[in-house]
C-alpha cells in the first residue's frame, strides 16, 4: 500500500451530523413556502367588510344556506378581498355565534369595478367584484344632477364591461328631461321615480338573474331606493343640507343584499354615497369599445386620433357627416366625445 493509500484512510468520512445548524432560539417550525392544498374549502359569496371581518354566504340557493363570519388567511393579507367577490372558505363554517370561518383564495373575477381618488391616480380602489350591472341614481332636484358624475359611472362601468342602467328620483320635485336629453345618444335604459311612484316592478325586473351594483351621490335617495325593493336592508336614509345642497353619507360600507321578485332572485349591491369618481386607473379604449358600430368605423382612423370635434381625418366624424351611421349616429357621437372629454386623455 502506498503512502497515498495511507492517507486517504485517515481522512474522515462525511457526516452530516457534523455541520453546525444556525441555531433557531424561537423552536419553532421554519417557514415554507408550500402552502396546504385546502382540498375541503368551499365557495361563498362575500356579502360586506366590516373592519377585518367578511360575512360570506355559504351553500347558496340550498336549504342549509346561512350567513358565515370569517377572517382572511395571511398569505391573502396582500389581496382585496371585495363585496361580490366568490371565496373559498375553511374552517368552522356552522354560522353559529362566536364561529369564525377562513377565506384561503378567491376565485377568478368576471369583473372588478374600480375607481381613484382622481383622474391622475393610478392606484384603483375595488369597489365591488363579479357585478354585471350597474345601476346610477341621480335626483332631478334635492341635489340637482350632475351629467359630468353621471358620465364618470358611466366611464367606469364599460372600463369594466358592466352594463349601465340608471333612475332618476325626485321627478315630482323638477322635470328631468332636460338632464336626460345629455345621454339620448346611448343605449341606456332609463327610469323615472317620484316619491309616490316609484317604478318597483319594472326596476326588479332588470335585477332578476343579475348581480346590480347602486351608485350615486349622497342625498339623491338610492338607500331609499333599495329599502324599498329590498324591505329586509334596513339601510339608514338622510337628507339634504339646505345651505350646501348636499346629502349626508348614510351607508358607510358595501354591502350584498339579496332581491326576491315575482319572476327570480337577484342581488343589489349597496354602496356609499360619492361626490367624486376618478377615473385614473380606466383604460379609453374600452370607451370606444362601447360604441360596437363607432368602434368598427374607428378602425379607418388614422393613429392616435381622439375621435373628438377637432380631430382631423376622424373617419368617425366624417362618417356621421355623411350621413352613414344613420339617424342616431350624431347623438351617438356625441356622447362617444363627451365621455372622451370627461376622461380627458387619448384612446
Amino acid at each position: 500500500m502506498s503512502w497515498l493509500d495511507d492517507d486517504q484512510d485517515d481522512e474522515p468520512e462525511f457526516d452530516e451530523t457534523t455541520l453546525r445548524a444556525r441555531p433557531n432560539p424561537k423552536a419553532n417550525r421554519p417557514r415554507t413556502k408550500r402552502r396546504p392544498a385546502h382540498a375541503d374549502a368551499v365557495i361563498a359569496r362575500v356579502l360586506g367588510v366590516d373592519r377585518g371581518r367578511y360575512t360570506v354566504l355559504v351553500d347558496e340557493d340550498t336549504p342549509d344556506e346561512r350567513r358565515v363570519s370569517a377572517t382572511r388567511a395571511r398569505e391573502l393579507r396582500r389581496m382585496q378581498i371585495v363585496t361580490g367577490d366568490r371565496a373559498r372558505v375553511v374552517g368552522d363554517r356552522s354560522g353559529d355565534e362566536g364561529t369564525l370561518g377562513r377565506i384561503v383564495g378567491i376565485e377568478d373575477r368576471t369583473s372588478l369595478l374600480r375607481r381613484s381618488a382622481d383622474d391622475t391616480d393610478q392606484v384603483e380602489r375595488i369597489i365591488v367584484a363579479n357585478a354585471d350591472q350597474m345601476l346610477i341614481v341621480v335626483a332631478a332636484a334635492d341635489p340637482e344632477p350632475r351629467e359630468r358624475l353621471v358620465d364618470r359611472y358611466l366611464v367606469a362601468a364599460l372600463d369594466a364591461g358592466v352594463r349601465p342602467l340608471l333612475v332618476v328620483t325626485k321627478t315630482d320635485l323638477a322635470d328631468p328631461a332636460e338632464f336626460l336629453s345629455h345621454f339620448e345618444g346611448l343605449d341606456l335604459e332609463v327610469f323615472t321615480s317620484a316619491q309616490e311612484e316609484m317604478p318597483l316592478e319594472r326596476i326588479g325586473a332588470e335585477l332578476i338573474g343579475h348581480s346590480t351594483v347602486f351608485v350615486g351621490h349622497s342625498g339623491v335617495g338610492k338607500s331609499t331606493l333599495v329599502n324599498a325593493l329590498v324591505p329586509s336592508a334596513m339601510r339608514a336614509t338622510g337628507h339634504v343640507n339646505e345651505v350646501t345642497g348636499r346629502g349626508r353619507h348614510t351607508s358607510s360600507s358595501t354591502v350584498s343584499l339579496r332581491y326576491r321578485g315575482n319572476g327570480g332572485n337577484g342581488w343589489v349591491i349597496d354602496t356609499p354615497g360619492v361626490r367624486s369618481f376618478g377615473l385614473g386607473h380606466v383604460d379609453p379604449a374600452n370607451i370606444l369599445g362601447a360604441f360596437t358600430e363607432l368602434a368598427e368605423v374607428a378602425e379607418n382612423c388614422p393613429r392616435g386620433c381622439t375621435h373628438l370635434p377637432d380631430a382631423p381625418d376622424c373617419a368617425i366624424v366624417e362618417a356621421v357627416a355623411e350621413g352613414r351611421l344613420g339617424p342616431n349616429g350624431a347623438a351617438r357621437l356625441d356622447s362617444l366625445q363627451r365621455l372622451l372629454s370627461t376622461f380627458g386623455h387619448q384612446p
